[in-house]
């Protein structure tokens, strides 16, 4: 038997897995900027917020915070990118909206009909470092056909830490070995792996932009490995 015939669930690494967060951003900021009146270089914006994203987890993960949800961490990250960037003027419902963008993620062009088709024979779910809320209207906004959303917020562990990805076996009722990941992200896969799931990667070659240096190819055997939601359907037999 393949290791891949006992999987029941395919959950899912979300920014850059599943959502092209980067162009995303550039592009609903480019607009409410237009909007408003309010210039900046938004990919420098959209890479330096990213950028905040492991250092505020990190926060959290050692222990030295209490336990605070990813949409607190970019709130806090914005403000600080707003004073670096010099953008004045910004009300709180405007900073509100901007830091809502990423509740405003699309979708990379494979990933609904991937999902969909996944669906009809697997429980497909989130396993990301984002809280319920955003994930949920993330979903609404990108029409994700999750079957469930887990992640840091219901295991209480931000990924990497084992606790993130055997709580969502668990809630799942599933033994780990049961629960494939799949990312665009070999240091997810690898810990993932490290935990007892089975793994599945997608390159995402821009995710990071033009100039992309890592994860633009699979590092490890894992036991899936694709170019897109779509490759990793015809994989599992969907």
């Amino acid at each position: 038997m393949a290791a891949k015939d006992d999987v029941q669930a395919l959950l899912f690494d979300v920014f850059g897995t599943v959502v092209d967060w980067r162009t995303s951003i550039i592009d609903d900021l480019t607009r409410f900027g237009a909007g408003k009146g309010v210039k900046a270089d938004w990919a420098q914006f959209a890479d330096d917020w990213r950028d905040l994203y492991q250092p505020a987890m990190d926060e959290v993960r050692s222990g030295r915070r209490p336990w605070t949800i990813l949409d607190v961490l970019h709130r806090e990250s914005l403000d600080k990118l707003i004073a670096r960037h010099g953008l004045a003027g910004l009300s709180e419902a405007d900073k509100v909206h901007i830091n809502k963008v990423w509740h405003r993620l699309k979708p990379w062009p494979d990933a609904v009909e991937g999902l969909t088709r996944l669906k009809s024979r697997y429980i497909i779910g989130t396993l990301s470092n984002g809280n319920v809320g955003l994930l949920t209207r993330m979903a609404k906004f990108g029409g994700l056909p999750w079957d469930v959303i887990l992640g840091a917020e219901t295991a209480l562990a931000y990924k990497p830490l084992p606790q993130a990805y055997l709580a969502s076996a668990e809630l799942l009722n599933l033994r780990p070995a049961q629960v494939m990941l799949v990312a665009a992200h070999n240091g997810d896969l690898a810990a993932a792996a490290n935990a007892g799931l089975r793994t599945a990667f997608v390159v995402r070659p821009t995710e990071h932009g033009p100039r992309q240096d890592r994860d633009l190819e699979a590092e490890r055997a894992w036991d899936v490995v694709a170019d897109s939601f779509v490759g990793v359907a015809k994989a599992m037999g969907c």
